[in-house]
């Protein structure tokens, strides 16, 4: 397979070049960041500055020539560029520097390649690297671009790069075919959430941003979650409790980043789908981040690229504890809506402004009333019990008891039905009381 790799951490030589101002610009930082999840070593940087993009070399040949004397001088294995290079550019800065080069597109598929650990993670990885490498097979083949002869190999002419380029293609088609297997199982999983009316809540946000720390803490659950750039690659799903709207599913998903490869949102688009079809999506944001109006911009730009920026959002300002006497919020729009809500993952501190918010933007008709059940009523006692409905409970002389009861509507029918009870038995016009006499 093509992400199999090896895990020693290779010397690395760092090069990052600014452009004018109006270019699509890189930040070094977060590079630096990349370089150090994907496991290399960072032995060197080189900077430099440039009007234009060199179309042979990206750099020109007097940066070229210094990244030539860095790679002998410091030993280096692999030239890591900050930039997306073009197939040609990378194959000529190899030939005149004599060592491996990898633009950012390969590094964060290198990262990617490590993190996966799912089945579904790794047929989707393999996909984004295949289709990364049909572009560069030529640099492999030059000693091999002619015809292939000798007793057994002699046929209709193709090249060992015709023969490589149609072995990628069978290997991607075979691919594309076991991820709608894949996706079919997904929307059969989301059907079936949809005919038992459980809300699905996505976490999105750019990577590092807490989403996997922030999912941990709301779903009691033990995903991976460090302080690195895309630590969490795999989907991971889970249940967890509402007050006034029971269950929901939340999804935590892979972190986006700046100028997100196309080849990796296309590869991902089945694990992508779980936020597109999401009731109500958490933008989480690092508000510490001296970057974050720009990583929102750049959440926005792939939320909208995938067909997902007309779901209900939420902003998840994350990390307070790294700000200076900061106290959980809600922030709220003109209409009184929840629009931003600031917590800490790590220490829990305002999870539950956050856990109330979700419950006031997807709540849509809440059921708040007193009834008063028979003792053959015990099945709907015990339901409401189960979804955690019951505010409180008081047993009256005649042996029948009063709940107290709070939830959504919806859900409130539903478990009448599920008891064969006729809604009309506690739901009444708004004049009239909810108290049964």
């Amino acid at each position: 397979m093509f992400f199999e790799r090896d895990t020693g951490g290779d010397r690395a030589l760092l090069v990052h070049i600014e452009f004018p101002e109006g270019d699509d610009k890189e930040d070094p930082r977060e590079f630096e960041e990349l370089v150090l999840s994907a496991g290399a070593n960072a032995i060197a940087v080189i900077n430099g500055t440039r009007r234009a993009r060199d179309p042979k070399t990206f750099v020109g040949k007097g940066k070229v020539d210094e990244i030539r004397a860095a790679v002998i001088e410091h030993e280096i294995d692999v030239v890591l560029f900050n930039h997306s290079l073009s197939p040609s550019q990378e194959r000529n800065i190899e030939r005149i520097v004599e060592c491996r080069v990898l633009d950012r597109t390969g590094l964060i598929l290198d990262i990617f390649a490590q993190r996966a650990r799912t089945h579904e993670g790794k047929l989707q990885v393999e996909l984004a690297q295949l289709n990364y490498q049909a572009t560069r097979l030529v640099r492999g083949w030059t000693h091999l671009e002619r015809q292939k002869g000798g007793i057994g190999l002699r046929g209709p002419g193709e090249t060992q790069l015709e023969t490589d380029r149609r072995l990628l293609r069978v290997r991607v088609n075979n691919l594309l075919s076991r991820l709608k297997k894949v996706e079919k199982q997904r929307d059969q999983g989301r059907r079936m959430r949809s005919r038992s009316a459980t809300p699905t809540v996505s976490l999105v946000g750019y990577t590092n941003a807490g989403k996997s720390t922030l999912f941990n803490h709301m779903t009691d659950a033990e995903v991976y979650a460090a302080n690195q750039l895309f630590a969490t690659l795999d989907p991971t799903l889970r249940k967890m409790h509402v007050t006034d709207l029971g269950d929901v599913i939340l999804a935590d998903t892979v972190g986006f980043i700046r100028h997100l490869p196309h080849k990796l949102v296309d590869a991902f688009k089945a694990t992508l789908q779980e936020t597109i079809e999401a009731d109500l999506i958490l933008h989480v944001v690092d508000c510490a981040s001296g970057d974050r109006i720009h990583q929102i911009e750049q959440v926005e730009n792939v939320l909208a690229e995938i067909g997902a920026d007309d779901v209900l959002r939420l902003e998840v300002y994350n990390k307070i504890d790294l700000l200076h006497n900061f106290e959980p919020i809600i922030e709220r729009d003109t209409s009184g809506k929840p629009r931003r809500v600031w917590v800490s993952a790590i220490t829990g501190q305002g999870k539950e402004l956050l856990i109330s918010a979700i419950a006031e933007l997807l709540a849509q008709d809440i059921f708040d009333g007193k009834l008063e059940l028979l003792p053959k009523d015990g099945q709907l006692r015990a339901l409401l019990f189960e979804k955690k409905a019951v505010l409180n409970e008081e047993y009256l002389e005649n042996g029948n008891i009063v709940l107290h009861v709070r939830m959504e509507m919806d859900a409130f029918k539903k478990a009448l039905a599920q008891t064969g009870i006729p809604a009309s038995r506690f739901i009444q016009p708004p004049e009239k009381e909810f108290f049964e006499t």
